[in-house]
């Protein structure tokens, strides 16, 4: 339906609108009307203008950490699938921590790296009343809080979750990926500490993108839980 396609011609915006909706509408063709849909991916915040357009009253819940701390889980992840190259570094096995580092932030491919950047563009947008922002210290520190201003925030009746017996993962998907655990979430909610195992250098370099952290930052007055 864009330019790209000789084809764009006999779209107009009216009909690329009735297309997406029917997307929508047959890929959650088996969600009952009234029940509300969390899609997981951390695109979304790339996307801020369409889904205001599409769908006006939706949000977009954020969840946020420390980005050395991500780079570090993920490099904890690759050396416990050492035999496993993975998808996310183009199955190469020859790189290196810094390598690594620089695919995870690439800003037009990086899985971290992307996700920051359409973050730290929507935060900054028009449309950054759309966003909720959950911290990973926050929710792990404690949940009931978080959860229950995240339920209020989305105008919804609150449900009391057991964070004892949490059980998700996506064992086919990490597999794919070639990074199996990666999606693994463990049973109990606990705050756990731990040493950082990347290169101090590294850690410098990233040590203040935590944009979200700096109140002189929220020009607009995200939520930030």
């Amino acid at each position: 339906m864009s330019g790209a396609s000789e084809f764009s011609v006999f779209f107009s915006d009216e009909r690329r609108a009735r297309v997406i909706r029917g997307i929508f509408a047959s890929y959650y063709h088996d969600i009952p009307d009234g029940h509300v849909v969390f899609d997981t991916n951390r695109s979304w915040t790339s996307r801020v203008a369409l889904l205001d357009t599409m769908f006006p009253e939706s949000r977009i819940i954020c969840c946020v950490r420390d980005v050395p701390w991500i780079i570090d889980s993920i490099e904890r992840l690759m050396r416990k699938n050492a035999l496993q190259p993975s998808r996310m570094f183009d199955f190469n096995a020859n790189g290196n921590i810094y390598t690594r580092a620089e695919i995870l932030m690439d800003p037009e491919k990086g899985l971290v790296g992307f996700a920051w950047g359409s973050l730290r563009e929507a935060w900054f947008g028009d449309l950054a009343n759309k966003l909720i922002i959950v911290q990973y210290e926050s929710l792990v520190g404690d949940p009931g809080r978080v959860m229950e201003k995240l339920y209020h925030a989305l105008n919804e009746p609150f449900f009391r979750h057991d964070f004892d017996n949490i059980i998700y993962d996506e064992p086919d998907y990490d597999a794919n990926l070639g990074a199996p655990g990666l999606h693994a979430v463990k049973r109990h909610i606990r705050r756990e500490s731990r040493m950082l195992s990347i290169p101090p250098d590294i850690l410098g370099k990233f040590a203040d993108a935590s944009f979200w952290a700096n109140p002189k930052l929220n020009s607009r007055k995200v939520l930030v839980l």
